[in-house]
């Protein structure tokens, strides 16, 4: 893997500056609390609050941070059925397909895949008829789509996330 392909590309296009051990502290501290305080982040990676502010400035004009928001627990929140839709799509498709779906109600991640399948994504319903009118009714309706297979969720969990190094940790991972 080519060191630019590494890092990840800022708002303008351009890769953004490579992170250092800091900033991946800083990164796993925000992913575990993303209300921490200015003043707690700088004390967690001992720098100082000017440091500190300047790092996040940066991450955030750079792209690295997209943004911050609240875990939500789906099924509290009304959203009791979840399920991985698969779609097949027409070659020159994906882009029309893509600005169609994040206009869509209940679909939460869309991805372009590989393998059998070329569209991933995760849709929370209220309920089962919910979900079936929006993979039969819309989704299926939509210019470009050739087919779908659905899998329902019955289960899931958070993952440990990615293997950025916790402050006071060695470093995990490759990087």
């Amino acid at each position: 893997m080519s060191k630019s392909s590494s890092r990840p590309a800022s708002p303008a296009g351009r890769m953004a500056a490579p992170l250092d051990a800091t900033d991946k502290a800083m990164l796993a501290a925000l992913t575990d609390d993303a209300r921490i305080s200015i003043r707690a982040l700088a004390d967690r990676l001992n720098i100082s609050r000017a440091n500190a502010y300047s790092r996040l400035d940066r991450l955030t004009r750079d792209g690295v941070i997209t943004g911050f928001g609240a875990r939500v627990d789906p099924k509290l929140a009304g959203l009791g059925t979840s399920a991985y839709v698969l779609l097949t799509v027409e070659q020159m498709a994906w882009r029309s397909l893509k600005a169609a779906l994040h206009e869509m109600p209940y679909i939460e991640h869309i991805a372009l895949v590989g393998g059998d399948f070329d569209v991933l994504l995760l849709v929370r319903t209220p309920d089962n008829a919910t979900l079936r009118d929006v993979v039969l009714e819309h989704i299926h309706a939509m210019d470009g789509v050739r087919g779908s297979r659905t899998w329902l969720i019955f289960e899931e969990g958070d993952g440990p996330g990615a293997p950025w190094p916790r402050p006071g940790e060695g470093r995990k991972g490759n990087g």
